[in-house]
């Protein structure tokens, strides 16, 4: 069995590498005025990437699915999973190998099998389990917590690593509505998938000094609180809170 290693991007973009084989999830790769990362970017630009055997793409939000910097990555035949809608985007991009999956779908990225699992963002958008090399990734994108998602630890009960969103972001024209997990909630959902580690994401975004105050709120010490909650929760469970850049061998 080969090593299986994951290294933070930025935001809820990270590379999950099974022995070589690394697939690149949600990647967001540069700013604007109201969508800021709040933390250093492991990669300045696409063309920084490593080769990779695939990317997933949970939805079409901009810091989810910047094609518009991704298209600076050399290899346009690289695939892609997507969430259904998304492909025709991708390909326009002058991305050439792209497949839609709906929830529990599957497809093979390399040698990495993909699959699909459910989601809910207010728009569409799924979620992922990774598998290659008898090591099997959650990737949770944003999603909020739903019930659906406790289907993934039947299916798969032995998780090495899950990715799981913990900010709790809400909108705040849409009377504060929220669009994603928080971190007593990522901590729940720990308990339910028993996975080995669980790496927190998604926490250090800002819309900007005047976005945070008219658009957006977010618990942007999200990872802390994620590890004190699933302490709780989840005690079997490992926590790792890992800075961009700095990669972690399971």
């Amino acid at each position: 069995m080969s090593m299986l290693t994951v290294t933070r991007v930025v935001h809820a973009s990270a590379l999950v590498d099974f022995g070589g084989a690394q697939i690149l999830t949600d990647p967001w790769l540069s700013e604007t005025r109201f969508y800021r990362q709040g933390e250093p970017r492991a990669f300045a630009t696409a063309a920084e990437l490593p080769e990779l055997s695939g990317i997933v793409i949970s939805h079409g939000h901009y810091d989810h699915c910047d094609l518009d910097a991704l298209v600076g990555y050399r290899d346009k035949s690289v695939p892609f999973a997507v969430v259904p809608g998304l492909a025709g985007k991708v390909r326009a991009a002058g991305f050439t190998h792209v497949t839609e999956l709906a929830p529990w779908q599957s497809t093979h990225l390399g040698p990495v099998e993909v699959t699909a699992t459910p989601a809910s963002h207010g728009v569409p958008e799924v979620t992922f389990v990774l598998r290659a090399d008898g090591h099997t990734v959650f990737f949770g994108a944003d999603t909020l917590r739903i019930a659906e998602l406790d289907e993934i630890a039947g299916r798969y009960p032995d998780l090495d690593l899950a990715l799981l969103p913990v900010n709790g972001l809400r909108i705040r024209p849409a009377l504060n509505k929220q669009v994603v997990m928080d971190a007593v909630e990522a901590a729940d959902l720990t308990r339910a998938l028993r996975p080995r580690v669980a790496v927190p994401i998604h926490y250090a975004f800002s819309s900007g000094p005047i976005g945070d105050r008219v658009m957006t709120k977010g618990d942007r010490a999200g990872a802390e609180h994620f590890r004190a909650a699933a302490g709780d929760l989840a005690p079997d469970t490992i926590v790792q809170i890992l800075p961009t850049g700095h990669a972690l061998v399971l």
